[in-house]
């Protein structure tokens, strides 16, 4: 599955867009890591337990929208966005989406 940014693939053609799709997830790290991040909050410092929280929802969320785009028999997934929020200290929620395609070479 081919996913890109730009509103084409360079090198192909799109031959049909079947529809938008997403995926989204919300994460929360558990209470032992929301306090050394907490921490790390008033002494400063890289955030790992947050960064690795952030990361661990992104990747669920594309492989989410992904399989979407399976279920409609696309090649592949242009104009990708991000979104993301915070719910309540120490969540994360992480929504992506884009247009589904039928492309060829």
């Amino acid at each position: 599955m081919i996913m890109v940014t730009t509103e084409y693939v360079p090198g192909y053609e799109i031959n049909e867009a079947l529809g938008v799709v997403k995926g989204n997830t919300v994460r929360a790290k558990h209470l032992g890591k929301d306090l050394v991040g907490g921490l790390r909050g008033i002494v400063g410092g890289k955030m790992k337990e947050y960064e690795e929280m952030f990361l661990e929802a992104r990747d669920y969320a594309e492989q989410e929208m992904k399989e979407k785009a399976r279920e409609l028999e696309a090649d592949a997934v242009i104009g990708i966005r991000y979104s993301s929020s915070s719910i309540m200290n120490g969540t994360s929620e992480v929504m992506v989406f884009g247009t589904a395609v039928k492309i060829k070479k």
